[in-house]
């Protein structure tokens, strides 16, 4: 693991200030099975660009525009695209067999078959058309920059960057950094990515990168599993303990057979005899595999087989990614999760083993494929990682981003304390002057708290004020912080990320940022200060939370902006990280703000005899117990009783019947039907 080589800057993408603008044409090579996938998720992303797709078959063009234009009308018909959306991601796409056409482009992406003949070839094509300054990428699953631009005339603005399916929605995007590219190309992707809503991991230029290195011999080893009279409906069903779709579906779906006996026969050339591909990979075009929503019996011994067989491929691949510095320990756990739908990262699934039970498997493993790589560092070398969130430093401020992308950078136990520990472990750090703490991409600060434990204790008055307070630890630090800590608000602010962020020293945010909390929908409350702190810090804004934590109200960032909770507002995610190093700076070595001591007067509440937010009908029993809560905690002679109010009407709400509703509700994804 060299994290410092693999991002010799910032880890988290948005930090880079780029000289380069948007691309406003790009182009994508190869209208076959990626090629239209990729240049829809360009154009969706950006509708406003002109995009160029190429291919030598007419015919495969036709059926590329049909792709596309199905994908907009399936997101008109989702909602999920407004119609003017929909005319401009239509709008501006050439389908063309002329290469001259990419003359203006200023981001080629080549997308075509996995040959490096082929590739080759269409890179000096685009070359000897394009302008210098034109990027130029190639979507491969496996073979090395270095092979594929090895005669290029300009190496330094060439790369890998590898998509995983599909395309148009999967997040994960590899970058690959190799010695021929100039460090600013690979910074400016991984910007751009992830300004049009990719999570790009940065891999060293190795066979099969960092992902394919786990998907290839996933895949392969549960083919070889079949040779131990193990049908393939038997290894999806057992699979399905770790992913979300089964090696063999999957392999139907991508039609993947040729590409994984060609890659790991690639492997086998390069690095051993033990990825020898299985010749079952060659020889059959669809499996017997077990779609959605089937099931399978499976015997328990067999599926000890499959577990540890697939546990072992796993471990093996992941420590051999690791000991040989491809990618770093979080990017391969949260790779593994978004890019190839395991439903835990593989260190996580090893820490829920425990050590003794991880080298059980690996060890088992590789006796059974001698040669296949194992742990090369104590155990706790590939623990030791940030699991969700990014550290960055600029001009002594420490940049703390939650990188949860899948759950909109919400929070759970795990992101409260590891954002705490940094803040712990550089309190006495007299380098550091303080702490900016923001989300991950430009869409969501944090979408709340994940329900987690919150289900255990429904109907469990002193249960629930007991969770109140322990998910309280960081709030609680924050309070008291030696250090300045802004929050960054680059985009929405729900539930438990407003409280988070109302609890830093300063906030400032992004122009297109809101707030709310929408615990009320919920058939709760806001249980860990949401009640308490915006009105003895901002008490001029009284009626707008009234309407916030009563009927989930909005609230904007220029509206917050007015009501003083937000000090500065930017219309770009850097400006904003740049403006809210400012403030800390500014703090830093002075007394910090503290949340007032006192009791405080609010606005009068309005009686809501049928409380509602937008048109759902709330319960009435909920905004009673909130009604109560708002003023008894603003009448509390100190913080800490004002906080215990808080605490104890969370549990109070967890004993009702709205309460149960709600979760319920949101656990099965319908809507709520509160009767009290």
């Amino acid at each position: 693991m060299d994290s410092v080589n693999l991002y010799p800057n910032h880890v988290n993408p948005l930090l880079y200030e780029s000289e380069r603008p948007l691309p406003k044409e790009v182009a994508v090579i190869g209208a076959g099975t990626i090629g239209p996938d990729i240049a829809y998720y360009l154009k969706s992303s950006r509708p406003e660009c002109r995009l160029i797709l190429v291919d030598i078959v007419e015919k495969q063009l036709k059926k590329a525009e049909e792709r596309i234009n199905g994908y907009i009308q399936k997101a008109l018909d989702k909602k999920k695209m407004k119609p003017e959306n929909a005319t401009a991601v239509a709008e501006n796409i050439v389908y063309t067999t002329d290469y001259e056409d990419l003359k203006n482009a200023d981001l080629v992406i080549e997308a075509a078959t996995e040959n490096l003949d082929i590739k080759r070839k269409i890179v000096d094509m685009i070359e000897g058309i394009v302008r210098e300054d034109t990027i130029i990428t190639s979507n491969t699953s496996s073979i090395p920059a270095e092979r594929i631009f090895a005669e290029a005339r300009l190496p330094s603005r060439t790369t890998i960057t590898h998509f995983f399916a599909p395309a148009w929605r999967n997040p994960a995007v590899e970058v690959i950094t190799w010695n021929g590219v100039d460090q600013s190309i690979v910074d400016y992707l991984r910007w751009m990515f992830c300004i049009t809503g990719k999570v790009p991991f940065v891999s060293r230029d190795k066979l099969c990168f960092i992902l394919n290195r786990i998907f290839e011999n996933w895949c392969n080893d549960a083919v070889l599993l079949l040779d131990e009279n193990i049908t393939a409906r038997k290894v999806d069903q057992v699979s399905q303990e770790f992913v979300a779709a089964g090696p063999f579906f999957v392999l139907n779906m991508t039609s993947g057979n040729l590409i994984i006996a060609e890659t790991n026969t690639q492997k086998m050339l390069e690095e051993g005899e033990h990825y020898k591909p299985s010749y079952l990979l060659r020889s059959v075009n669809t499996w017997l595999a077990l779609n959605p929503g089937e099931k399978e019996e499976v015997e328990p011994q067999t599926a000890d087989v499959v577990r540890n067989n697939l546990l072992g491929v796993l471990f093996s691949q992941s420590f051999d990614i690791i000991n040989k510095g491809i990618g770093t320990l979080e990017d391969l756990n949260l790779g593994c999760v978004i890019g190839l739908g395991f439903r835990k990262g593989p260190f996580d699934i090893m820490r829920d083993l425990g050590e003794e039970k991880t080298k059980e498997v690996i060890s088992g493993f590789q006796k059974k494929r001698p040669g296949m790589p194992g742990i090369e560092e104590d155990y706790i070398h590939y623990q030791n990682f940030k699991r969700s969130i990014l550290v960055d430093e600029i001009d002594g401020v420490k940049i703390i981003t939650i990188r949860r992308p899948h759950m909109m950078n919400a929070l759970n136990d795990e992101v409260n304390a590891e954002i705490l520990e940094v803040l712990k472990e550089n309190e006495s750090n007299p380098s550091i002057k303080g702490f900016v703490i923001t989300g991950y991409g430009d869409q969501a600060f944090c979408a709340g708290a994940e329900i987690g434990k919150f289900t255990e204790v429904l109907g469990d008055f002193e249960a629930s004020v007991q969770y109140s307070r322990d998910c309280s630890q960081l709030l609680r630090y924050l309070d008291s912080s030696p250090k300045p800590v802004v929050a960054a608000i680059n985009g929405i602010a729900l539930g438990g990320g407003f409280e988070l962020a109302v609890r830093c020293h300063k906030l400032v945010a992004a122009e297109k940022a809101w707030f709310q909390l929408p615990e009320v929908t919920l058939g709760i409350l806001p249980g860990i200060g949401g009640i308490v702190v915006p009105y003895r810090r901002w008490p001029e804004g009284s009626k707008t939370f009234h309407n916030m934590i009563r009927q989930a109200a909005r609230l904007p960032a220029k509206e917050a902006f007015e009501l003083g909770v937000v000090s500065a507002l930017e219309d770009d995610y850097l400006s904003l990280i740049q403006k809210a190093v400012q403030e800390v700076q500014e703090m830093a070595g002075k007394p910090i703000p503290r949340i007032p001591d006192k009791p405080v007067d609010i606005a009068p509440l309005e009686p809501l005899e049928t409380p509602k937010a937008g048109k759902l009908q709330l319960s009435k029993e909920v905004v009673d117990i909130i009604d109560k809560t708002i003023q008894e905690a603003a009448s509390q002679p100190s913080f800490e009783e004002a906080l215990e109010v808080n605490y104890k009407a969370s549990g109070e709400v967890a004993c009702t019947e709205s309460a149960r509703e709600g979760i319920s509700a949101f656990v099965e994804k319908r809507t709520p039907e509160f009767n009290k």
